[in-house]
């Protein structure tokens, strides 16, 4: 009579044992594993925008809307530069300036805590002694050069070797019906990835062109960079908000004279972030990812422990992709559905549509 129940109970400590093992082995594989994971997601990038490019551009091969897609990107890549090149000179500018205000307020920090403080932005400089980081910034530079190189690499062999997957699903899936269930958790996959950049791209860009606006008015500078930095850094769930409300606000502060106006830009970047967070956010999102809010921070938590920034930045694709996969099997299928927001993992949906040619199988 308890021979099944000791069987799910096995089965279940199976399952967590594993999850267990391969967070270490994740952790130990970042820096291989890392660098692929964004080209992949890279890679779907592409193959969405090349799909979007298709169904506006039929006449287009696929291979020519690749190529599309890959341009745009390039070419969004070098006008992120170069916004970033033209404000950079003014934003350090602008914090200059503001040096005697910062150490102002400074000092009043210290005061109103009963602290010893530091004193000047300089005096903190000079006991900090930047000279004794220069190899550590060094070596952080030369990691990041070297992780690109080798995003860009792996995206370069994902992109030529696009038109063989098919193929290699066909060898590896003899049965039809294989070949179909397959083909069904791959498409809820890319279709919950892609509908997640999007609604993030889009969603970032009314709180960047917002919070711009609301700068301008209140007369923050910089605040084309200080907009750019907002819609970037609402790809990271949560965290990336709160940096995008609190450092304007913070730089607004030593600007200007008094309070209030950092006051108004707090305000408003507050209500920006809330309108489209809790309004515009879930009615263009719906079950589309369905997956619980608390989960979010958990992944967060999660992803950015194992692999810092590029964990927090991937915690909610890889956190749809688990999901989907775990609700394959039956084994594990417990864990997708206390990962879900309704409690049916099977319900990760649509986003783009895809064509009747991306979703024929082969004979």
């Amino acid at each position: 009579m308890s021979a099944a129940p000791t069987a799910s109970t096995a089965r279940n400590a199976q399952v967590i044992i594993a999850v267990i093992l391969a967070g270490a082995a994740l952790r130990w594989l970042a820096d291989i594993i890392t660098p692929l994971l964004l080209a992949i997601f890279l890679a779907v990038m592409m193959d969405g925008f090349s799909r979007v490019i298709r169904r506006r551009l039929p006449a287009l091969s696929p291979g020519a809307a690749v190529a599309a897609a890959i341009v745009i990107a390039t070419l969004a890549f070098l006008l992120s530069v170069v916004i970033v090149a033209a404000n950079i000179n003014g934003f350090l500018a602008s914090l200059t300036a503001a040096e005697p205000k910062i150490n102002a307020m400074i000092s009043h920090a210290a005061h109103a805590l009963r602290v010893k403080g530091p004193g000047t932005i300089d005096h903190m400089l000079r006991r900090l002694d930047p000279v004794q980081y220069v190899g550590s910034i060094a070596n952080v530079l030369e990691s990041f050069v070297s992780r690109t190189i080798f995003v860009l690499v792996y995206l370069g062999f994902l992109l030529a070797s696009r038109a063989a997957f098919e193929h290699k699903a066909a060898k590896l899936f003899l049965m039809a019906q294989d070949r179909e269930d397959a083909m069904r958790v791959f498409l809820r996959v890319r279709d919950g990835i892609e509908r997640y950049l999007w609604i993030q791209t889009v969603t970032g860009l009314m709180i960047a062109v917002a919070s711009w606006l609301l700068m301008v008015a209140v007369g923050l500078d910089n605040a084309l960079f200080w907009a750019f930095l907002i819609f970037v850094v609402n790809y990271v769930p949560i965290f990336g908000a709160t940096a995008g409300i609190v450092l304007p606000a913070l730089f607004g502060l030593a600007q200007f004279d008094g309070y209030a106006r950092a006051a108004i830009l707090l305000a408003g970047f507050w209500a920006i972030t809330f309108v489209v967070g809790n309004i515009v956010l879930p009615r263009m999102q719906g079950d589309s990812l369905n997956v619980d809010p608390l989960v979010v921070m958990l992944s967060l938590a999660f992803w950015g422990a194992l692999w810092g920034l590029t964990g927090m930045f991937l915690s909610t694709p890889l956190t749809v992709l688990a999901m989907v996969v775990l609700a394959q099997f039956e084994g594990s299928r417990w864990i997708a559905i206390l990962l879900s927001a309704d409690g049916d993992p099977r319900a990760v949906e649509g986003g783009f549509a895809a064509s009747p040619e991306e979703t024929a199988r082969p004979a």
